[in-house]
């Protein structure tokens, strides 16, 4: 096994999208349904686009973050958690008698996701004119990465302006995915989840096709994340299914493992790395946020992940 040193070069990454606070709930035993539940309530920094930030800044990298955020108690608090994390702030958007958005999830004793409720409505306010501001960075950032909970608007003033960079893609729920449908190619990596990347294409059609799709719509790299069965990885070269053995800790919360799953790819693109060490690096990533109850793990480092990269993967 090669243990992965960190990048000396100081590139930088651009994450455009959420940022909130995640309220997360769980039961201390089976969860009965239409009844009070004891159990932990957590609140933690949340967001796509802003936990993407958080893991990459904990990984070594320059990262700096545009989203929109309240003047309010969550607003303040993502604020000074971010500059303590390692995130540059300096971009963020703050908006008077906003409410910042906020994420509830009530997860089952396993640690996935029973139901969610979330309160994106402060992501309507960031606008074209906002992104427009930051164009200094946009042109100089070596990856732009966005979730799809900006606008329609913002993802087509990016495909056109920035077409020429790579242009990394959450795609964060079925729902919001289709919104870059008409731009997939000025997409240059896609990480989704089985549903969402179905949603994306409009059928129902194996992996394998679905990346062939993706392909054709001018998409670069795909990976599709499939929950305990691994990820499928995808390039015009190669593709395949990459799964790990079953996880030695316990599962504490899966919330934020497709976002720390993000940040281990797009550190490996700016190593320059190939499609199955990358999609290793990216999982191991993801395993390390497993393991703790906030949606970041705060011990997120390149130790960390190397340590967990000694585990045997399977192709």
């Amino acid at each position: 096994m090669t243990i992965v040193t960190e990048n000396k070069d100081r590139p930088f990454v651009v994450m455009i999208g959420a940022a909130n606070m995640d309220i997360c709930g769980v039961p201390s035993a089976t969860l009965i349904h239409k009844g009070s539940n004891p159990g932990t309530v957590s609140l933690s920094p949340g967001g796509v686009a802003r936990n993407i930030a958080e893991n990459l800044a904990r990984l070594g990298i320059d990262s700096r973050l545009i989203a929109a955020i309240g003047t309010d108690y969550f607003g303040k608090t993502l604020l000074r958690q971010g500059q303590h994390a390692g995130i540059d702030m300096s971009h963020i958007i703050e908006l008077e008698d906003q409410q910042t958005s906020s994420y509830l999830s009530v997860l089952d004793d396993g640690g996935d996701l029973l139901v969610a409720i979330n309160d994106m409505t402060i992501a309507d306010q960031l606008t074209c004119e906002h992104i427009k501001k930051h164009h200094q960075i946009l042109i100089e950032a070596s990856v732009i990465i966005v979730d799809t909970n900006i606008s329609e608007e913002i993802f087509a003033y990016l495909a056109d302006r920035y077409a020429d960079q790579p242009i990394m893609v959450d795609t964060v729920s079925a729902t919001k995915a289709v919104r870059i449908k008409p731009y997939l190619s000025s997409v240059h990596t896609l990480k989704a989840n089985r549903m969402e990347a179905q949603a994306l294409c409009g059928i129902n059609i194996s992996l394998t096709e679905m990346a062939k799709w993706f392909h054709q719509q001018g998409v670069k790299r795909v990976f599709i994340t499939l929950g305990p069965e691994g990820v499928f990885y995808s390039d015009e070269n190669e593709n395949g299914t990459l799964t790990v053995p079953k996880q030695a800790n316990a599962i504490l919360n899966a919330n934020g493992a497709g976002d720390a799953f993000m940040a281990g790819i797009t550190y490996a693109w700016l190593q320059n790395w190939g499609l199955i060490k990358s999609t290793k690096f990216a999982m191991s990533a993801a395993h390390v946020t497993l393991a703790h109850i906030a949606t970041i793990n705060p011990e997120m480092s390149l130790k960390t992940v190397n340590k967990t990269l000694e585990t045997d993967y399977v192709n």
